[in-house]
């Protein structure tokens, strides 16, 4: 009797009810989740938060402005301020850098430059004072020069000069007239500080210089000056050979 072998079908591909496989399901694949930091989040929150916040103090402090006061002109040193010596400007400035405000520019009317203040500068406390070139002990005395008797250069306040007594012409004619030798001693000097610088009259260009001398010298100078036998010269100035 002979015997039929059926080749056997494997379980997992015979169909079961309402056409499921029979054999074992693959187990399903477990997707795994990230543990959360609420440490490391909190701290990131608070670094952007930081950030943000140091950005807007520096974008307000960039941005703050204050009301100051500039040189429109240059000043010299000892002449009195004049309210078109001065304007307002609104600055950005460092803390650091001390300003004269805008609002105390009436103050600064009538005030002497303690330096030379330079147009288009930043007017500080310290540039300016409200002392007098004329100190105590001293003398005003007005010096009437032509061109020919004071130097070419500017004269500013505040800058030390020698004031020159020149041999009177008359007396000097006389004397060569009647054989006598010329005096050879060196002249007599004054020293003095220039106190203000007068406007060259148009016909004659003479100026008016005002110097402080001491009140000892004050009288003689005067009446030298009415004769006209005077010069003015520079004084070298301190470190000066």
């Amino acid at each position: 009797m002979s015997t039929s072998t059926q080749p056997s079908v494997p379980r997992a591909a015979l169909p079961g009810p309402a056409g499921a496989p029979t054999g074992p399901a693959a187990a399903p694949r477990v997707v795994r989740q990230r543990r959360r930091r609420p440490g490391l989040i909190a701290l990131s929150i608070a670094l952007i938060a930081a950030g943000g916040l140091s950005g807007a103090l520096l974008f307000t402090a960039s941005g703050q402005r204050s009301s100051v006061l500039v040189v429109t002109r240059d000043v010299p040193v000892g002449t009195a301020i004049s309210e078109a010596d001065l304007a307002p400007a609104s600055l950005a400035l460092d803390p650091a850098v001390k300003a004269v405000p805008a609002a105390k520019k009436a103050g600064m009317v009538g005030q002497r430059a303690a330096v030379a203040l330079k147009s288009g500068s930043l007017l500080s406390p310290g540039q300016f004072t409200s002392a007098s070139l004329v100190k105590a002990g001293e003398q005003l005395v007005g010096v009437a020069l032509k061109p020919s008797q004071l130097p070419a250069s500017r004269l500013s306040p505040g800058q030390k000069v020698l004031i020159v007594s020149t041999p009177d012409p008359a007396q000097a004619g006389a004397a060569a007239g009647a054989g006598k030798p010329a005096d050879m001693t060196a002249p007599q000097t004054l020293a003095a500080t220039v106190v203000a610088v007068g406007v060259a009259a148009p016909a004659t260009g003479v100026v008016v210089v005002d110097v402080a001398v001491p009140a000892a010298s004050g009288p003689t100078l005067a009446a030298r000056v009415a004769t006209g036998a005077v010069a003015l010269i520079v004084a070298a100035q301190d470190g000066a050979s």
